[in-house]
């Protein structure tokens, strides 16, 4: 049954208890004398902490945009932190909302002692209680820095309310304290299955720790090998017990279901009419602004493991066929494929097609038929109503009435493409929160600034996603002679960022990956498209240079010099304003 995530009670609240002369309780509404007593109590007020994984809402794809490999494909659409338009808000609930989610924590928090449980269920719930509250301080730490620390839940006299900020060393080491005491605690496999059991509580270590241990390192905070060291303990831990890796990429988000995919530890569950999401039909109708851009799509590999400027097997990317062959096949599962259908009647949109009769035409076409299946990513693409679009790269700009479904670059975002329901907005994917193949990068990763990355780790880590991309395994040592690499970073480390960039494309992580690392100077790029002849389309696309043949070019070159204030989110005036203890940021 598909039902951890829909909570059957639909708000929990706790009303003030009228006191009368028999100081009776209410009957009709759960109060905090009631709620936190037996164990099914608190499993049924748990359940709405669930509700702050993002799951397959728009802002953990929309946040690549802001990143160096995706951008937004309209008008105007570079993102205002590449512009640097970022702005002082008067509110915003990337702050408010975690602060809201945490005092309901601590409200379970403040009355578990008191409770009817027996000591190990009172271990339990204040370690399922500490991973919500550290996923949320960690989201706070992530754009704040240092923020207050609030250990329970407060009244209107708290003198939290008016606090300054804890200092970042001390909210990161709560976290990792946190985290380690439900490591220790909490019930090994939870309250059942895709609930927070041990291996979550690790997946966020491994996630957490990596972030703090790398900003630290490239910030110059110093007391990094702490966090690094977590990260990679919580990894390893995982990578023991999940040592098979899902064979088919596409299946991890692209299922009904992922109660059944290796891999996958926690996930954020949909069914129909009850709970449902829309980034499926994104992909399917013209809201879909996302696309991939030319240095993203760069940086897929061919299959003999070397770059696409070292690889003999590649030919040249002025021609969309032979720029995708002998590829990543993970590439075809992001970025559409090239082809080029009749639909029926010829020149008008319709559900039926067919080949054109150019065997060009068709190559990848075929060739998903044999990593996908009819209820993925088959070929040609089509909106949420079926209707065929007839070529790939598909422009917006120049599209043969076909507006649906098209983009700027030509490298049109297809990874969360699916053909289950064509409902627009009611899709039913399930989202993976924690899964192994992000646990195996951070753990890569971590053992590198370790100075314990060999071939072992990379054999465990790195290969075993490449093996699934039908990719030659990386020999340390001998990494591909990668003329776009930043000279600063060490060809290994390139690599496993590289590696990084391509599992996680499109799933929100590259704009905190930059922040962390320091780099996001990255993003003073001009954002390139394909290549193109500007004759084939009319002459309706934009040119690198404004050159007749060459890259697109989007949003034009970016203001660069990215400011070292920008690393950290602006905190709200309207908070600064109602406690006057808080410092805002400096720069801001």
């Amino acid at each position: 049954m598909k039902n951890i995530y829909i909570i059957l009670l639909a708000a929990i609240v706790f009303a003030g208890c009228s006191k009368d002369t028999l100081e009776q309780l209410p009957k009709d509404e759960l109060v905090v004398e009631t709620t936190f007593t037996s164990y099914s109590n608190f499993k049924t007020y748990a359940w709405g902490f669930y509700n702050t994984f993002p799951g397959y809402n728009l802002t953990p794809v929309n946040q690549e945009w802001d990143g160096d490999l995706m951008l937004r494909s309209n008008n105007n659409g570079m993102s205002n932190w590449i512009r640097q338009l970022i702005s002082v808000p008067t509110t915003d609930d990337s702050y408010s909302g975690p602060y809201s989610r945490i005092r309901r924590v601590n409200l379970m928090l403040d009355n578990i002692e008191e409770s009817e449980l027996t000591e190990d269920e009172k271990k339990h719930w204040r370690s399922v209680g500490y991973f919500f509250r550290s996923y949320e301080y960690f989201d706070l730490l992530k754009k704040y820095g240092g923020v207050i620390w609030v250990e329970n839940a407060l009244t209107e006299s708290s003198e939290e309310l008016y606090a300054t900020r804890t200092p970042r060393n001390e909210v990161a080491q709560n976290i990792l304290d946190n985290l380690s005491y439900a490591v220790a605690n909490i019930k090994t496999e939870g309250d059942g299955p895709n609930t927070i059991g041990i291996d979550a509580i690790n997946a966020l270590l491994s996630r957490f720790g990596l972030f703090e241990g790398t900003w630290r390192k490239y910030h110059q905070l110093g007391d990094e090998t702490k966090y690094l060291t977590a990260a990679a303990n919580a990894s390893k831990k995982l990578l023991d017990k999940y040592p098979i890796l899902h064979n088919n990429y596409d299946e991890v988000f692209n299922s009904e279901s992922l109660a059944d995919i290796s891999g996958i530890i926690l996930y954020k569950e949909y069914v129909t009419a009850q709970q449902t999401h829309i980034l499926t039909s994104r992909h399917r109708n013209s809201a879909g602004n996302w696309d991939l851009t030319k240095k993203a799509a760069d940086m897929y590999l061919l299959t003999d493991g070397e770059t696409r400027w070292t690889s003999p097997l590649f030919v040249n990317d002025q021609d969309p066929y032979t720029e995708f062959r002998n590829r990543d096949r993970r590439m075809y599962f992001t970025i559409v494929p090239p082809f080029k259908v009749n639909t029926v009647p010829i020149g008008q949109n319709s559900l039926e097609w067919e080949h054109t009769g150019d065997v060009n035409h068709r190559e990848y076409i075929d060739l998903m038929e044999t990593l996908s299946d009819d209820n993925r990513k088959t070929l040609p693409s089509m909106n949420w109503q079926g209707l065929i679009v007839r070529e790939s790269p598909h422009f917006r700009q120049f599209n043969n009435g076909q507006g649906f479904n098209a983009g700027f670059t030509g490298y049109k975002l297809f990874k969360y493409f699916n053909k289950y329901l064509r409902i627009q907005n009611q899709d039913i994917t399930d989202a993976p929160i924690f899964r192994i193949g992000e646990v195996m990068l951070n753990y890569a990763e971590a053992m590198y600034e370790l100075g314990d990355f060999d071939q072992t780790v990379a054999d465990i880590t790195i290969n075993k996603l490449r093996a699934r991309g039908g990719v030659a395994p990386l020999a340390v040592g001998a990494e591909p002679n990668d003329p776009t690499i930043d000279v600063s970073v060490n060809p290994t480390l390139w690599e496993i960022r590289r590696e990084r960039a391509i599992e996680l494309m499109g799933e929100g992580y590259r704009f905190d990956d930059l922040r962390r690392w320091k780099k996001m100077d990255y993003t003073d790029e001009e954002k390139l498209g394909r290549w193109v002849n500007n004759a084939d389309y009319g002459n309706r696309l934009t040119i690198q240079n404004g050159a007749s043949e060459g890259y697109v070019t989007i949003h034009g070159v970016p203001p660069g010099g990215f400011p070292d204030y920008y690393y950290l989110y602006p905190i709200p005036s309207n908070d600064l304003v109602l406690n006057p203890n808080l410092e805002q940021n400096p720069g801001w």
